[in-house]
């Protein structure tokens, strides 16, 4: 939906923006390594630790940690982060001494982090905790008048990284108009991407847009 792009507009256009964002996606983190990504270790905390490891806690210190599909995080990594919330201080892995930064939590979610509590699965006072501010983001079918603005934003990006001079026609545009692109914002960004590195004309048409697109056309 846009929400790294989101969270990194936050970051910039506020009192932070001199520091450091970092992105963490908490699903692509193994649960055995996500609280030492996380919050680092020391030396000799465990197989193959030699060196002290900053965390990402640590590296975001005076940013913003964006903390991605946080509904995937394990029960004892939900813990830890509610007690930094809390009292702004963690303790590294093999670590006795409690480390204090600041660093503000962004974080977004594909899950519906209220059924999560009912079943169990994710604290109920990390939710409110993590609740302060919501920002809800639409999937891309329901804002169908951003799509122009992503494809002349996209377009400059791919034509200024392939020294093109691509644009999309009015049937092109049309075409993906009525698409409900299941992938949100990052499947436009791959077909115009396809469309410009592929492209054989400066202008592209409807039929130069990928089959499924056509073929899934207004299939809402």
């Amino acid at each position: 939906t846009g929400k790294e792009l989101v969270a990194s507009t936050i970051h910039f256009q506020s009192a932070r923006k001199k520091g450091t964002i970092i992105r963490v996606n908490c699903a692509a983190l193994p649960d055995d390594l996500i609280e030492s990504e996380l919050f680092g270790y020391e030396k000799g905390a465990f197989t193959g630790a030699d060196t002290r490891k900053p965390g990402r806690f640590d590296l975001a210190n005076g940013g913003t940690l964006f903390l991605d599909e946080v509904g995937d995080l394990p029960p004892l990594t939900q813990t830890k982060i509610l007690r930094f919330l809390e009292e702004k201080t963690f303790e590294r892995l093999g670590a006795s001494e409690t480390v204090s930064v600041d660093v503000r939590i962004i974080a977004a979610t594909n899950k519906n982090l209220e059924k999560e509590v009912k079943k169990g699965t994710f604290r109920e006072d990390l939710y409110y905790r993590l609740n302060v501010i919501p920002v809800v983001l639409p999937p891309l079918r329901s804002r169908v008048e951003d799509i122009p603005l992503f494809i002349d934003a996209f377009t400059h990006r791919f034509n200024d990284q392939l020294g093109t001079n691509v644009t999309f026609g009015e049937e092109a545009v049309k075409e993906l108009l009525g698409y409900n692109f299941p992938g949100n914002v990052r499947e436009l960004l791959n077909v115009v991407e396809r469309c410009i590195a592929l492209a054989n004309n400066q202008t592209i048409g409807r039929s130069d847009l990928p089959p499924h697109v056509l073929k899934n056309k207004h299939n809402k």
